[in-house]
């Protein structure tokens, strides 16, 4: 399933058992639509959890507008006062953020990039070139093979299509 809302407040990492984190965040979700000519705005609120990354968690701030993917389920409880209740729970599998447009968020973009270019990088070798390997030996012998040429000569071809 797929949502898009915003979060109602910042991240938090919990530690669970076996020295795993998840983060968790609540997410709202409005909705409006128009009942007997009177327009009525709904909100639904999920209450979700990320087991992947919690390195997230910094860029997953209240009013952040995110869509995430995954699969929703329901908690069923009782009140403090005997009432039925029940809470939409999401287990997220991926997340897109779109920030919330303050400077803010640009910054820690900016820093999390300076970060990475920082770092040491481990020298890459060019791949070498060979004509007419096949796969399997090329493959047997741990070579890089660069990708074949074959198809840089052919001249583009101009269609016709009206699209």
């Amino acid at each position: 399933m797929e949502v898009v809302g915003r979060l109602t407040a910042d991240a938090v990492i919990r530690k669970v058992a076996e020295d795993k984190k998840v983060v968790g965040f609540s997410l709202a979700v409005n909705d409006s639509f128009r009942s007997n000519g009177e327009r009525r705005e709904v909100t639904t609120f999920f209450e979700c959890s990320y087991w992947r990354n919690e390195g997230i968690a910094e860029f997953l701030t209240k009013g952040s507008l995110v869509q995430i993917y995954g699969r929703v389920g329901v908690n069923a409880y009782l009140s403090r006062d005997g009432e039925a209740r029940a809470s939409l729970t999401f287990h997220v599998s991926e997340i897109k953020l779109f920030g919330s447009g303050s400077a803010n968020d640009s910054q820690k973009v900016a820093e999390v990039k300076t970060q990475a270019e920082a770092e040491p990088k481990s020298e890459v070798k060019e791949p070498q070139e060979r004509e007419n390997v096949p796969m399997e030996q090329a493959v047997a012998s741990g070579s890089t093979l660069k990708p074949s040429t074959a198809f840089d000569s052919v001249p583009s071809v101009e269609d016709d299509l009206p699209f």
